[in-house]
């Protein structure tokens, strides 16, 4: 019929009615008809199975009223966020603003929470965190096992993060979060040029075992503090082999560690580090040095094999002479020697022996 509008909105869904483009009402489910002969009127039909009722004049909408006992109106000031909860999972993050969610068929939960606090602390962050929604919203990162994040807000220290996953409202503040290791850690002093007292070059190599202490000191003092701890193991190896001579210093280098550690830890505990080992690994003399060292070794050691040997030489004379005396003394042990020597020839062929006055060693007739 002429003038006259049939509008079907489905169990489903729902009618938003215009007149000359004021709200003029909601048209709930079912077969309706309106009588329109100059075409002023406008109904737009939205479902309802999406949970959000999203217009352009949503503000006109839910001033009138109407929506009340069909849909559910929050107005999100500038540092409100709504987490949006449908059918028991977390769906959105919503932001500043007018919203209005239906209260059927989908079972639709907003959680208003204050951005006022920059930090997002949320009994179910983990499930809020897997959303790639929310990240929009929110800038996330994780502190390692072992390690602490120094937090800065707008360049301030603002605190220290445990390990685990952390989330900040983006906007709210200028996060930077800086992660530190407090696991012991070793750093490798390597190839340094050092002269000794006696003015003798040489190249030093030292581990020092460490771990931060105090994470802010180690963030705020120096920019890089394993790099300034690295430069004051240095000065301080230099410090100590520089008032030893050579021989002292290849003598003893655990007391130059000992030393070198005693200086380096008053300056480590201002960057927030506690040092709890130096060790000197190698000490490198030049080529020339080397090889005089070797020739200083290889006398020393000429030296002492000939002292060896002229101590043995004098033990052998001295056990020869006790034995011709004992032999002088007792002719009996001459007899028997005697008889030992002819054994040892009758070994080695063939013997006639004639027996007689004098001695027995004049007798003897060997004949081969």
């Amino acid at each position: 019929m002429f003038g006259i509008k049939r509008i079907k909105v489905r169990s489903f869904e729902m009618g938003l009615h215009f007149r000359d483009g004021e709200f003029r009402g909601l048209i709930t489910p079912g077969d309706h008809w309106l009588f329109d002969p100059l075409g002023r009127v406008d109904v737009q039909v939205v479902s309802r199975r999406a949970p959000f009722l999203i217009h352009e004049k949503l503000d006109l909408i839910a001033g009138s009223g109407a929506l009340k006992g069909y849909a559910q109106v929050i107005d999100l000031h500038d540092a409100q966020r709504g987490l949006v909860w449908i059918d028991g999972r977390f769906a959105s993050l919503l932001p500043s603003g007018l919203h209005a969610y239906w209260l059927e068929p989908r079972r639709v939960r907003v959680e208003v929470v204050d951005v006022g606090s920059p930090r997002f602390e949320h009994e179910e962050a983990k499930v809020v965190l897997r959303n790639v929604a929310a990240l929009a919203w929110l800038e996330t990162g994780a502190v390692g096992r072992g390690c602490v994040g120094v937090l800065f807000l707008d360049g301030r220290f603002a605190g220290a993060l445990e390990p685990g996953p952390w989330a900040f409202w983006r906007g709210a503040a200028d996060v930077r979060v800086v992660e530190v290791d407090l696991r012991e850690a070793t750093l490798d002093v390597a190839g340094q040029e050092i002269m000794s007292a006696d003015k003798v070059s040489l190249r030093i190599n030292a581990l020092a075992t460490y771990r931060v202490v105090d994470p802010r000191k180690a963030v705020c003092a120096v920019d890089d503090f394993k790099q300034a701890l690295y430069r004051e193991a240095q000065l301080a190896l230099r410090a100590v082999v520089g008032g030893r001579e050579l021989d002292a210093l290849l003598a003893d280098k655990q007391a130059v560690a000992v030393e070198a550690a005693g200086l380096l830890a008053p300056r480590a505990a201002e960057l927030g580090v506690e040092v709890a080992a130096l060790a000197v690994r190698d000490l490198i003399l030049p080529g020339d040095m080397k090889e005089l060292m070797n020739k200083v070794t290889e006398a020393r050691k000429a030296a002492e094999a000939d002292l060896i040997t002229r101590r043995e030489e004098t033990a052998a004379l001295r056990s020869q002479a006790n034995t011709a005396r004992l032999l002088a003394d007792n002719p009996t042990l001459m007899r028997l020697r005697e008889l030992e020597v002819l054994e040892k020839i009758a070994a080695c062929g063939k013997l006639n022996v004639v027996l007689g006055d004098g001695r027995l060693s004049d007798k003897v007739l060997n004949a081969i």
